[in-house]
């Protein structure tokens, strides 16, 4: 049964919602992303018909059993490629040059195949094939020619998965139908939580958690127990981000490789999250520096190479102890590596989400409810980087004396992110301003009161907060653990 926010988000977005309860169900047994999944239901089952529904799950069952790659059956899906001499496949898939032969070749993941001959004209079209990969559909051909040392299966088609036709502009335009508790509602459910089951402030944190996604050269940190979705968001829900866990990470990944003269991840993605800050190895100085000079303009430079980028950067990581007893004591900055604990990087952040705030993640949490399909989310995301809201705290407050100049550049950004989220169509009150400004300033006093911890007096303006250019009331922001 729809409850009333179905129906309304049915009603104004037909076809551009599913029900999460099919997407948690068929998931269970199928280890694809969230995106990949809900493209195939939105083909299959957007309706609000039992019986087409039904229909449509078990379409959509017949074509992962059919096309989807699992990795322990890729040498039947191999077999079916040589007999039938075409086949269809879902896979993700990841392109190199090869500059001895001077072809594009490319790498399936779950079937297993390497050197596998791709087109330049996708390589083109699709440039993240070329860093860290996208997911496909993927016709492959095989030909086999005993005096060629290539690849006999060869990419004949590539579609990377996404909506057709979506307009980003569509849910703007919608949003005043709704309540601001609707559309959080609405939003929080498209990734898959139910909002009637959390608390207030942990609604404002997963809201906060896709600030990313919708602004320009966004740095946030969160650190938090194990268990409360940190990675999810960042791994499932769109096609234009991407989660890097631990290990070693350079500057020619990262940034430019000065060999190929490829540009790296962050000029690839809309968003570049680190999982488990605590295994990142950047030991190779230059890392941090261009990092730095990264996480403050959004630019860098390699050689004679100056290079712009709006790539979002994401830290995670867990946090042990009790905070409030942390808090007291040390910084709340253990999880990082001892290069990385620098109060010039560290100043770069934006905001530090507490992730010791959110609980960990139960059944009760995720929504059975509709919410709109990851892929017209993920467009929406992208096209929202567009727009500006960084002004709007000008309009009606002055900023504190404790602020400087990049604590107002991340208190804007922080805002900005917020009203792109919840007000798209750019119509909000006074209070509900004020709601996103004590949320971003209390965010960005949690990097501020780290750096006074390892940075000393240089950072001991720790009292945040802002007045009211109207009545002159003076307001003081803070973070919970720092009462």
């Amino acid at each position: 049964m729809l409850d009333g926010l179905d129906k309304k988000l049915y009603d104004a977005f037909p076809g551009k919602v599913v029900r999460k309860d099919l997407t948690k169900s068929l998931r269970a047994g199928i280890n694809v992303p969230v995106f990949v999944l809900e493209y195939l239901l939105a083909q299959y089952c957007a309706s609000d018909d039992g019986l087409t529904i039904n229909q449509g799950i078990e379409r959509v069952k017949q074509v992962l059993e059919q096309n989807y790659v699992r990795p322990d059956e890729a040498e039947r899906i191999k077999s079916r490629i040589r007999e039938r001499g075409s086949f269809k496949v879902i896979d993700k898939v990841t392109v190199k040059l090869n500059e001895k032969k001077d072809l594009y070749e490319a790498i399936l993941s779950n079937l297993g195949l390497k050197n596998v001959e791709v087109s330049s004209e996708y390589v083109k079209k699709y440039e993240r094939l070329l860093a860290g990969g996208i997911w496909c559909i993927i016709t492959l051909k095989y030909f086999f020619d005993p005096e060629s040392n290539v690849s006999p299966f060869i990419i004949s088609d590539l579609k990377p998965i996404q909506m057709p036709g979506a307009d980003p502009e569509e849910l703007p335009s919608k949003r005043g139908g709704f309540t601001k508790d609707e559309w959080v509602a609405a939003l929080l459910r498209s990734v898959g939580y139910e909002p009637d089951t959390l608390d207030e402030n942990v609604r404002w944190h997963f809201i906060a958690r896709m600030i990313p996604f919708v602004e320009n050269n966004y740095n946030m940190l969160e650190l938090g127990p194990r268990g409360t979705g940190k990675s999810y968001i960042y791994d499932e829900i769109s096609p234009n981000s991407i989660l890097l866990s631990g290990g070693k990470t350079t500057v020619a990944n990262l940034f430019y490789n000065l060999s190929t003269r490829q540009i790296g991840l962050v000029g690839m993605w809309d968003l570049v999250a680190f999982d488990e800050v605590g295994g990142i190895d950047m030991k190779d100085k230059d890392t941090i520096q261009i990092m730095k000079g990264y996480m403050a303009n959004g630019a860098f430079a390699r050689g004679k190479e100056h290079v712009n980028a709006t790539a979002s950067l994401v830290f995670l990581g867990n946090i042990d102890g009790d905070v409030n007893d942390l808090a007291k004591t040390k910084h709340l900055l253990m999880p990082f590596p001892p290069e990385m604990i620098d109060s010039a990087f560290i100043d770069r952040f934006n905001c530090y989400l507490p992730g010791w705030e959110i609980p960990k993640m139960k059944p009760q949490f995720f929504t059975s409810k509709y919410g709109f399909i990851s892929d017209y989310l993920a467009e929406w995301f992208k096209a929202m980087r567009k727009k500006n809201y960084s002004d709007a705290v000008g309009k009606h407050f002055h900023y504190g004396h404790d602020l400087n100049q990049r604590d107002i550049i991340a208190v804007r950004k922080t805002v900005s992110g917020l009203l792109k989220l919840i007000y798209p169509h750019g119509e909000f009150t006074k209070e509900e301003l004020k709601e996103c400004l004590d949320y971003a300033v209390t965010t960005r006093r949690r990097v501020k009161e780290q750096l006074f911890r390892i940075g000393g007096q240089e950072f001991k303006d720790v009292n945040l907060g802002y007045e009211d250019m109207e009545s002159g009331e003076k307001y003081v922001v803070y973070p919970p653990e720092y009462r």
